[in-house]
């Protein structure tokens, strides 16, 4: 019996460690793209735009990839819902991993005029379309390989894939920018875009070795699953998948606003260096690896509703506080801001999302319920994030704008939290009959 829950347990971490590995590797390769998108973008492929112009046009170009991930959600996750879960993963992790591998080698506008915004507009769409794919299974098959009382924890190793993401690309991108400007510019930015194929051979090498879900499994053997799946999900559960858009609201916004926005704030308007930028970038997000999964745990216990409440609130009230220490132009105010920001308030709106969001759909949906919730609460909170904090400062002069509209957010959130309700599994009807001999049917 102890060794039979000894591999039991030990079957359960490796899939979640290979759920947080393929995760952060497939978001890697998404992130560089926004880093490219505020370093470098502008330049070799908007260069006939003013800087501004430029910078909005690249940060345009970064929010593609949200317009296609609810395709990839629609895609991966009907045949997530009908096939396998691990399948999925596989095939998700490849086509991510050539279309970043691709951008490194795109000729930029000086080499081939138009065709290298269209080309680059193509690739991130790809981009889109597999991380569209990805977050739905890799939550699922840790979220259901775990047993019902560590559900929230052993699901959010995919989340700390997130800012381990983070960390990884952030610390490429700040080795680049040592060197010399003509060069990083020249081709030390499309480094970081060809590493990503030797970590795509990393994350196909153990996602092949894991088992599929069990409660797909048994969904099979059941013979529940659903002709076409999205389908099933707009008839059955419309509301659950809208309230789980919007519950997305609060850790979107103010991560992509952390990560991709403050990059240029930071220097342009508040006196910071870029370097200085990225390195609290780094610390907050590598904190943020850890705290993801102690809040997990903390959910585990009180439940997950209350953390991702908590988590909503935390946003709205810490945001001023984030600006205004990074207005203060000084690094270490900047580390505190990027501290309250990522590996508190996001971690704690963030952490359960991988186990609160599958739990509103039954499992003949739940990989393509949870895929379009998330990809399309992306579209909705963290594509037009970085534009419309960049519009905001342009118009008002002033960051507590910005502070606002995330506080609002954030309270938008709250509401869709509030009022969403985990999906209940039908109980299963006993007979009262009375059984051959006399006895009654259990």
């Amino acid at each position: 019996m102890t060794t039979t829950k000894q591999s039991e347990r030990a079957r359960v971490r490796r899939v979640a460690g290979s759920s947080m590995i393929g995760t952060t590797i497939e978001w890697y390769d998404y992130y560089i793209f926004g880093t490219a998108a505020v370093l470098v973008i502008n330049d070799q492929f908007f260069p006939d735009l003013s800087p501004a112009a430029g910078t909005l046009a690249s940060l345009a170009t970064f929010s593609v990839a949200f317009i296609a991930r609810p395709f990839g959600g629609i895609i991966f996750g009907h045949f997530g819902d009908k096939v396998s879960r691990k399948t999925i993963l596989v095939w998700s992790l490849m086509l991510m991993g050539v279309s970043t591998f691709l951008v490194g080698f795109l000729p930029n506008y000086a080499a081939i005029g138009i065709w290298a915004p269209i080309l680059l507009v193509a690739l991130r769409f790809l981009q889109g379309l597999a991380v569209g794919g990805e977050w739905g299974g890799a939550v699922l098959m840790a979220l259901e390989h775990a047993p019902q009382n560590k559900r929230a924890f052993y699901a959010s190793w995919t989340q700390s894939g997130v800012p381990a993401a983070l960390v990884l690309s952030s610390t490429i991108f700040l080795f680049m920018q040592m060197m010399d400007e003509p060069a990083f510019h020249s081709w030390g930015w499309r480094v970081p875009f060809w590493i990503s194929a030797a970590l795509i051979v990393v994350g196909l090498f153990i996602r092949l070795r894991i088992t599929e879900s069990p409660e797909f499994l048994k969904m099979k053997a059941d013979k529940r699953e659903v002709r076409i799946p999205l389908f099933e999900l707009l008839r059955t559960a419309w509301w659950p998948l809208l309230l789980g858009i919007f519950t997305l609201a609060s850790p979107n916004i103010i991560f992509y606003i952390s990560s991709v926005y403050l990059l240029s704030y930071g220097p342009d308007h508040a006196g910071l260096s870029r370097d200085a930028v990225f390195v609290v970038l780094i610390v907050a997000s590598s904190l943020a690896v850890f705290t993801i999964p102690l809040v997990a745990v903390i959910a585990d216990r009180v439940g997950k509703k209350k953390i991702m409440l908590t988590g909503a609130v935390m946003v709205a009230l810490f945001i001023f506080p984030v600006f205004w220490l990074v207005d203060t132009g000084q690094p270490l105010g900047a580390l505190v801001a990027m501290i309250l920001a990522l590996p508190i308030a996001h971690a704690t709106a963030y952490a359960v999302v991988a186990s609160f969001i599958p739990e509103l759909f039954q499992p003949e949906v739940r990989f393509t319920g949870s895929s379009l919730a998330y990809q399309i609460g992306g579209i909705v909170t963290s594509a037009p994030a970085p534009v419309i904090a960049a519009s905001l400062i342009q118009n008002t002069g002033s960051s507590m704008s910005i502070a606002l509209y995330v506080s609002i957010a954030a309270l938008v959130g709250f509401v869709a939290i509030a009022l969403s309700r985990k999906h209940q599994e039908p109980t299963p009807q006993v007979s009262t009959e009375p059984a051959v001999g006399g006895s009654v049917g259990r």
